[in-house]
């Protein structure tokens, strides 16, 4: 056999298929009638046409044309080395083609019977093919059954016959048209079948009718449908008949199906559902080969097997893909791809799961090749394994064997990696194994102790708890012993044990988080060290509870917020919205917010984790509030009914802590708009563009909100216009005219920063900013000015008792930046190393470098400002107080007030009102 060639030079491998040896004896006539090279939709459609012209039936013509395109298959990937997608399309291409024909035949003689079935709006009634598993994704093998489900779009009555007679309901009508497509595709005849077909996944199974309507399928979803579905579901595709692809029928279809597969939140409890599922389809792969060793072998559903990568990829595209739509993939191989992308999956893992996953559906396809059977178990004969080997491209079967053990032990692993955790119980505190169930309350209790018992106990009688399903309780009780355990081994603290009870007990109904902190004991212990750590953290995750399962990682420890990254990645999620149809305002908005939460908690995680200073948390919450202007103003613009330019020539200037670089956790923004376009229209286009702007950032959604907008530090304050033009902007703060700014809006500019604007606005806003704090000034007048005002914010933040504020007591953060704000405004005409924004820090230490400042006054005042932030920093993350014992921050106080002396030449700073 290996010395016979093909007339393109290759060995003639393809002789070792005894199917394809019968389809040569038997179709040896009409074999050139099928156009050299892989079979297309095209070359299908024009064999079908002159088989039909030649007296050949439907039935017969389809099975003709399959048996012609399977030995073309054969020779191509035996012979050729055909790809893997070049076999599959075909298959999928055949089957599309065998149905839409089908349809169109059945659809013909049921009119001519009972007329076209009729929707009460007087349109004919529409019939969906839908495909599953592998047709659906396009991934047909070569003795693939094709699962099917049959759907209308409305019920109604038929018009029926030239007669009027004989109408039937639209159900009737497409039950028979199910079985005359049955009968054309599915039924074995002397030229065998076109498609095994199977209906089992239909709702109810085979106990249902084989075809419902639209709102049946969407009443079952809501009521029966069941987690297995779920991932059934997530490749389906209508396939047939054409007219039906893109239809209103198919697109209200793809509105059902989505949110069923696809959940809002991230979906950890399908982990069981799907543990469940595989152990049946193993229990069963077992039951089979019981007695028959040769069954064993099986390369689609023993361990390692092509089901293991499907499970590993669909898994992850359930849990992901309600807030991650570029995952809703239905390809295998271009699912690996797009979780590698979305940093769910190592790229070197998705690689070696697409090869082995190209292998083993080549081995199976190898394996169908000789005899035609629905079988995936490798021959036991010698002769068998050997043509195998060869027409993979191996010297000899143990090559083969050896290649194929490989990847199927690289899935295994993979698989147990993703499924295997929760099969292990943590022991509990009696060193057993054992969990309670739910209703063994006393029992749970008894292995627990100290304030963490306290805690659980009030759970007793709690209605959340009681209203949790059994094997939600049983969750939640294994996730309590493993607390309990860790607390025990001193892994964790007992006030981490009962803040994780305080935060997970509102969330009880949302039973998708237990099972998150069950499946992901990292996520667990991560959490729990969060907690402990600090309070502000718990009140954080009640909010936005789904951001937990980024702990996962344990790369967001190391790394540091990327801007650039946060962008692309958010418009990589848009355009995947758009590609669906899904890009409304609401899921755009929604979009941003969980992007937005995600990197806040990151941020968070390192923060409480020691990972990153007080200064550093603030550059990247900083950084991240410009990202989240840059992207929502782009894409309000985008949407904006009246725009009249393809670009906006818009800026936004961030004044107070977005303009020091000193954002905290929950900061609002301090910003005006301007905009610097000529267009007489430029008004009232910009001032809609900022009511969008402000609606998208502040609007409270499902999702929560993104920040509180203050704009009033825009010229005029309160009473001005919301946008206005940069040359208004310019002559406000220059002094021109008679509406002109107050010396506390110049205080502000000192750290005020273009965050949006191109390069040109950017620069001309940098030179009205340093010619304004840069302007020579009555220093005497400005003295007397800064000063009135801090005794404004001293009354308006009256400091009681003996304890020192850090912020508002004298010598604390306030009277620093004071301080600063006058050197800046009084000194910067002389030394023009005061007029960048440096913060308030720097400029202390550029102060006493030019002889502003006697050393050792700005250095300590410096240290003394960043000691108050941490302070500051630690009381709002753990909830406290931001007032200390006086002796706590003597020093910090001193060199406050020694600054403020130097300063404003006075003794002390002005006591408190």
């Amino acid at each position: 056999m290996s010395g016979i060639m093909t007339r393109n030079g290759h060995p003639d491998r393809a002789g070792g298929s005894r199917f394809g040896q019968r389809i040569r004896r038997r179709y040896a006539q009409q074999m050139a009638q099928l156009p050299p090279g892989a079979p297309t939709r095209h070359s299908m459609q024009a064999l079908f046409e002159d088989l039909r012209a030649a007296g050949t039936d439907t039935a017969s013509a389809l099975r003709t044309i399959r048996q012609l395109v399977v030995e073309r298959l054969i020779c191509l990937d035996c012979n050729e080395g055909a790809t893997l997608a070049t076999i599959t399309g075909a298959m999928t291409e055949l089957a599309e083609f065998a149905l839409d024909a089908a349809c169109t035949e059945s659809s013909r003689a049921l009119d001519l019977l009972h007329g076209a079935p009729v929707t009460p709006q007087g349109t004919r009634a529409e019939l969906c093919i839908v495909g599953m598993g592998k047709l659906g994704a396009r991934e047909l093998n070569v003795s693939s059954d094709i699962d099917l489900i049959y759907i209308y779009d409305q019920d109604g009555e038929t018009a029926g016959d030239a007669n009027g007679r004989s109408r039937v309901s639209n159900q009737e009508y497409f039950g028979k048209m199910v079985r005359s497509i049955f009968a054309l595709v599915g039924d074995t005849t002397e030229h065998g079948f076109v498609f095994r077909v199977d209906l089992a996944l239909r709702p109810n199974g085979n106990s249902g009718p084989p075809v419902v309507s639209l709102g049946a399928l969407e009443e079952y979803f809501h009521v029966q449908g069941r987690e297995w579905e779920r991932f059934a579901w997530l490749k389906s595709r209508v396939v047939a008949p054409t007219q039906a692809i893109g239809s209103s029928c198919a697109q209200s279809l793809r509105s059902i199906v989505v949110p069923f597969v696809f959940r809002r939140y991230l979906d950890y409890s399908v982990f069981d559902s799907l543990r469940v599922l595989h152990r049946q389809i193993r229990d069963h792969a077992t039951k089979r080969s019981a007695g028959k060793p040769e069954r064993a072998n099986d390369v689609k559903l023993s361990r390692g097997g092509i089901r293991e990568i499907e499970f590993t990829v669909q898994l992850l595209q359930v849990v992901r893909g309600g807030q991650f739509p570029e995952l809703r993939t239905r390809p295998t191989l271009s699912a690996l791809q797009k979780l590698a992308r979305s940093g769910l999956m190592p790229q070197t893992t998705a690689d070696a799961l697409g090869r082995a996953y190209i292998f083993l559906r080549q081995v199976e396809h190898r394996i169908q090749y000789l005899d035609d059977q629905q079988t995936h178990v490798l021959p036991t004969a010698d002769a068998d394994l050997e043509w195998i080997a060869q027409t993979l491209g191996f010297a000899d079967s143990c090559a083969f064997l050896r290649e194929l053990d490989s990847h199927r032990e690289l899935v295994a692993q993979e698989f147990d990696a993703l499924l295997g955790g929760a099969q292990k119980e943590c022991k509990g505190c009696n060193g057993t194994a054992s969990t309670p169930g739910a209703s063994d309350f006393d029992e749970l209790l008894a292995q627990l102790s100290g304030k963490f018992r306290e805690r659980v106990s009030s759970w007793r009688d709690h209605p959340r708890v009681l209203a949790l399903r059994e094997d939600s309780r049983a969750r939640l009780a294994r996730l309590v012993l493993r607390t309990s355990q860790w607390v025990s081994e001193g892994k964790v603290t007992e006030e981490a044990a009962v803040r994780i009870a305080d935060w997970i007990e509102p969330l009880l109904r949302r039973e998708s988080y237990l099972a998150l902190l069950l499946e992901r004991p990292n996520v667990h212990e991560r959490l729990l060290h969060m907690l402990g750590a600090a309070r502000w953290p718990a009140r954080y995750l009640l909010k936005h509870p789904g951001v937990i399962d980024e702990l996962a990682g344990n790369a967001m420890f190391e790394e540091r917020f990327d801007p650039a990254d946060f962008e692309q990645e958010l418009e990589r999620r848009r355009t995947a919205l758009q590609s669906s149809g899904e890009d409304d305002d609401e899921a755009l908005l929604n979009l941003l917010r969980r992007a937005h939460h995600a990197e806040v908690f990151r941020i968070l995680a390192r923060d409480v984790e020691g990972r990153l200073t007080v200064e550093q948390v603030a550059d990247d919450l900083s950084a991240l509030a410009e990202a989240v202007l840059r992207i929502t103003t782009r894409w309000c613009w985008d949407r904006l009914k009246n725009r009249h330019r393809p670009d906006c020539h818009f800026g936004i200037i961030a004044y107070g802590k977005l303009g020091g670089k000193e954002l905290g956790y929950g900061s609002d923004l301090d910003i005006v708009f301007v905009y610097d376009d000529d267009d007489e229209r430029a008004g009232e286009v910009y001032a809609a563009l900022v009511r969008k702007l402000i609606n998208w950032l502040t609007v409270k959604t499902g999702e929560g909100d993104l920040y509180e907008i203050d704009t009033a530090l825009r010229p005029n304050g309160n009473s001005g216009l919301l946008v206005t033009s940069f040359n208004a902007y310019s002559n406000y703060q220059q002094q021109r005219g008679s509406n002109t700014a107050w010396t506390w809006e110049h205080q502000a500019m000192t750290r005020a920063r273009c965050v949006l604007g191109d390069a040109a606005l950017q620069a001309r806003f940098d030179s009205v900013r340093e010619a304004v704090i840069g302007t020579e000034r009555d220093n005497v007048g400005l003295r007397e000015e800064i000063v009135s005002m801090r005794a404004k914010v001293s009354a308006a933040h009256p400091v009681r008792g003996e304890r020192f504020d850090v912020k508002h007591s004298p010598g604390a953060m306030v009277d620093i930046e004071f301080a600063v704000q006058f050197l800046v405004l009084s000194q910067g005409c002389r030394h023009p190393e005061l007029l960048a924004n440096a913060g308030n820090i720097a400029l202390l230490l550029r102060a006493q470098a030019c002889g502003l400042l006697a050393a050792p006054v700005g250095e300590n005042a410096a240290q003394a400002y960043r000691t108050l932030r941490q302070i500051q920093h630690r009381a709002r993350l753990n909830e406290e107080p931001t007032q200390v014992d006086q002796a706590d921050a003597q020093s910090e106080r001193a060199a406050g007030l020694a600054l403020w002396a130097a300063v404003f030449e006075t003794s002390a700073a002005p006591e408190p009102a």
